[in-house]
């Protein structure tokens, strides 16, 4: 089969390079010069485990092709994907023009029958409207349906959750189309969920936001458990064993970020106003994750007294290990309140260094671990790096001024961290 993805960021990238690996022929458009000439050299333009062994093995057998041209990849093409990104705007609301700009661009480009399948992350309604503009523009003799079929990637297993997912979900009112996707996604051995657009669109955004409602819940009870002197982690592993609940995304710490779970969250709260709805429990889910972020700096006062002064290694500024992505990462508030309250802050990361340098200013980077806890005061971490986990504690315990740490992840056994002489807290513990 001929597919085209238009956008190659996490999503269109790793699923573009999977299809390629199946045997399919699949074009990716991009706008940016640039990205496409280093693509096409193999540079990938962010950092995700396999990846870039992936798009060079394709690259290199000739299934995978990249260009900034609509012709020839979708008028070849028997689904085109649309790809692209939809940050939230200051309301909570997905930004789409890009989404339609592309639609109005593929559309005039269609020949023959075309399966026209959005994987962009968009309210409901978005893709009739995608829908109403490509006929708008659809040349004489080409035909088309409109799919809706949402991704479900987590960044650092991207390639594994494309190839193995709990389910692929189809909407769509065409039986062509349906059959046309399923048969693309034979090899994947994932549960189909066949459905109407609307509920495929819903469907993204109720995943995130109850994902993201996990870990507000967990921190509000780690929060608690500090309080009342519980051990919130043993709570929760106590709730987590009971099968109708489960125990995934069930982990306090410092908060969530990344691509998908701030912007869904946003969005949702968003559709439900503009549909006289008040999700108030998403509002909390919000409220929580703030103070996640804002009791890592709480911490920081107890631990040391007076934050102001104090030299602060930060370890972990990317959401999450496995990834360079700095997007809406606990981190970037966390420092910034430390350095209003004063401290010095030295960071170190694995992968999410050169991105940090865009976004936190004012703050020293370190080379790596031990150079960074040189003479610190406390240590923060934030991201659950295994190199963290795995690093020389004597030795950081030697460096430091002071062995103070603060896990905001729950790397670390608080008894055998404590019995090298640290002064420790987690959360929720």
């Amino acid at each position: 089969m001929t597919i085209t993805f238009i956008g190659h960021g996490y999503v269109g990238l790793v699923t573009a390079a999977v299809f390629a690996d199946f045997g399919n022929t699949v074009h990716v458009i991009g706008h940016t010069p640039e990205k496409i000439n280093n693509l096409k050299k193999g540079i990938i333009p962010f950092f995700e485990p396999g990846l870039a062994e992936l798009v060079k093995k394709n690259v290199e057998a000739g299934r995978l092709l990249f260009s900034l041209d609509y012709d020839p990849g979708v008028k070849q093409s028997d689904i085109v994907f649309i790809a692209v990104g939809t940050p939230p705007q200051k309301t909570g609301d997905a930004e789409l023009s890009t989404v339609y700009d592309v639609a109005e661009k593929l559309g005039k480009n269609l020949k023959n029958y075309t399966v026209v399948a959005t994987k962009s992350t968009v309210p409901p309604g978005t893709n009739k409207r995608i829908e109403r503009l490509i006929s708008e523009v659809l040349p004489k003799d080409a035909t088309f349906d409109i799919a809706s079929v949402p991704e479900f990637l987590r960044e650092g297993t991207a390639i594994e959750d494309t190839l193995h997912p709990d389910r692929v979900v189809i909407g769509t009112k065409s039986p062509r189309a349906r059959r046309l996707l399923i048969d693309l996604h034979k090899p994947i051995d994932g549960t189909f969920v066949n459905t109407n657009l609307e509920t495929a669109e819903l469907i993204k955004y109720a995943a995130n936001s109850f994902l993201a409602t996990k870990i507000s819940f967990a921190n509000a009870i780690a929060k608690l458990s500090e309080l009342v002197h519980a051990d919130g982690v043993r709570v929760l592993d106590g709730i987590g064993f009971d099968k109708r609940i489960g125990r995934a995304f069930l982990y306090p710490g410092a908060g969530y970020g990344g691509s998908c779970f701030p912007k869904d969250v946003k969005a949702l709260i968003s559709i439900a106003s503009d549909n006289d709805y008040d999700f108030a429990l998403l509002d909390q889910v919000e409220e929580i994750n703030r103070q996640a972020k804002r009791d890592i700096v709480r911490k920081a006062r107890k631990i040391l007294g007076e934050v102001a002064g104090k030299k602060v290694a930060v370890l972990g500024l990317a959401f999450k290990p496995n990834t360079d992505d700095m997007r809406d990462a606990p981190s970037i508030d966390i420092i910034e309140l430390l350095k209003k309250e004063g401290a010095k802050v030295i960071a170190y990361d694995p992968k999410a260094m050169e991105n940090a340098k865009k976004i936190i200013n004012d703050i020293e980077l370190g080379e790596n671990i031990y150079e960074t806890v040189k003479a610190a005061d406390l240590i923060l971490f934030l991201t659950e790096w295994n190199e963290f986990k795995e690093a020389d504690l004597l030795k950081i315990k030697k460096l430091m001024k002071t062995p103070n740490i603060i896990d905001g992840r729950n790397i670390y056994n608080p008894q055998q961290i404590i019995k090298l002489g640290f002064s420790y807290i987690g959360v929720g513990r």
